[in-house]
């Protein structure tokens, strides 16, 4: 079994380039299935999903090569093959094949997805939009079946507003005859990055970002060149991590305003925030204020940082309330700060943290961004080494931590038993 080993105490000082989004890429790579010719993904962040997607589209017949943070994605020769089993149980974002692959062939056999398992997540809204385009839709032995005759454009409107459910409808229609409208989609950056590598294929989508997305259907898409964006929630976690150590770190190749919601809050309780054009320095204080901060959709803050932001949250002063109003039960990481001496009590959607210093412990990772909590927790312990298993799931979200934060300076390995 892998742990990550932290003796903490040392203030993360220096500069920390940041990849490039895995929630954009865990898309972009099924996106590249619609397209008859070869697409190039530059900026890709080399992560455990993003393997496994590798290994899901060779199954199916396409060619995938790596250099470096590039790879190239040759869907010539794909065929339509049932996946109910094998690498598409290993992440949430599998689903995104349903979309990809209902769109080029207008049938997939995919098996309910697996990946972090803090809150059940339904896919119903999916379904509800494949459906509006013509698909029929039957869940049997645990895999999602679909086929459609064809798939024709429809007005959709999410009842819930849903990241995967607005790509994945994205993904279908833009192979479907006639025009598609999306009503109360999710406004992500993700998204906007989604719709930038479709229509750079041939598509046609118009007001991704917004709450309506407009999509005019193309019977062919052409491979194309794609840089994916920053990942704001790496980047995010590299700046609530230079607080906590009371630090000094500048955090490179970053879209300021897709952190917006962090960096305000991050402004109330005391850290000095210094935006770049494509940068953001973060100078950490001895002494922070308590605050309170919700979790919303985007472009409130992201609820993928309520977890990391928990751990700072112990060391402000006073009394401080995170409440997280996109996933009601996100909190299976207070129990493992708790081992660590934190003082938090959940109620309902929100978690009640008393500023207290922390401890070194045994503590375990329950998913992703658990995982990000528990290591800034780590960083911030001056005496002791904090022991973190489930590095798998920290591995699924965060290329290269162990190098980044040794290279800021923290003490920080990796050690299998």
């Amino acid at each position: 079994m892998e742990k990550l080993m932290i003796s903490g105490g040392r203030p993360l000082q220096g500069t920390v380039t940041i990849s490039g989004a895995k929630n954009s890429a865990i898309a972009l790579i099924p996106a590249a299935i619609l397209a008859e010719s070869e697409v190039i993904l530059d900026n890709l962040p080399l992560l455990s999903d993003v393997a496994v997607y590798s290994e899901i589209l060779e199954e199916l017949g396409a060619n995938v090569s790596w250099e470096g943070n590039q790879m190239r994605i040759d869907p010539t020769h794909i065929i339509s093959l049932p996946m109910p089993n094998g690498p598409v149980k290993k992440l949430r974002a599998s689903y995104y094949m349903m979309g990809a692959m209902l769109g080029r062939f207008k049938e997939a056999v995919i098996g309910l997805p697996g990946g972090c398992n803090f809150e059940p997540r339904p896919i119903d809204q999916h379904i509800k939009g494949f459906e509006a385009l013509g698909a029929t839709v039957t869940n049997e032995h645990g895999a999602i079946h679909l086929h459609a005759k064809e798939l024709k454009g429809a007005k959709i409107y999410l009842d819930v507003v849903s990241v995967g459910a607005t790509i994945n409808i994205m993904l279908a229609a833009t192979r479907a005859k006639g025009s598609t409208i999306i009503e109360n989609a999710a406004k992500e950056p993700e998204i906007i990055d989604v719709a930038t590598l479709l229509n750079s294929m041939g598509a046609s989508i118009k007001g991704a970002g917004t709450e309506t997305i407009r999509i005019e259907g193309k019977s062919e898409l052409r491979g194309c060149r794609h840089s994916i964006i920053p990942d704001r929630i790496q980047a995010g976690t590299y700046m609530i991590a230079a607080a906590a150590t009371r630090g000094n770190v500048l955090i490179d190749n970053v879209i300021p305003k897709h952190l917006e919601a962090l960096t305000a809050k991050l402004i109330e309780m005391g850290v000095e925030i210094e935006e770049l054009d494509e940068s953001i320095r973060v100078i950490g204080k001895e002494k922070y204020e308590s605050i309170d901060v919700k979790a919303l959709v985007y472009p409130g803050f992201a609820t993928d940082l309520q977890s990391p932001m928990t751990s700072l949250l112990t060391q402000a002063d006073g009394v401080s309330v995170l409440s997280d109003f996109v996933y009601s039960n996100r909190f299976k990481h207070v129990p493992e700060l708790a081992r660590m001496g934190a003082k938090i009590r959940v109620e309902g959607r929100s978690a009640i943290i008393e500023g207290h210093p922390l401890n070194a412990a045994k503590v375990k990772a329950t998913d992703l961004r658990a995982g990000a909590a528990l290591v800034i927790a780590g960083l911030t312990v001056s005496e002791g080494i904090t022991e973190v298993t489930g590095v798998e799931f920290i591995d699924r979200g965060y290329d290269h931590l162990v190098t980044n934060l040794r290279e800021l300076g923290a003490d920080v390995w990796r050690q299998n038993d």
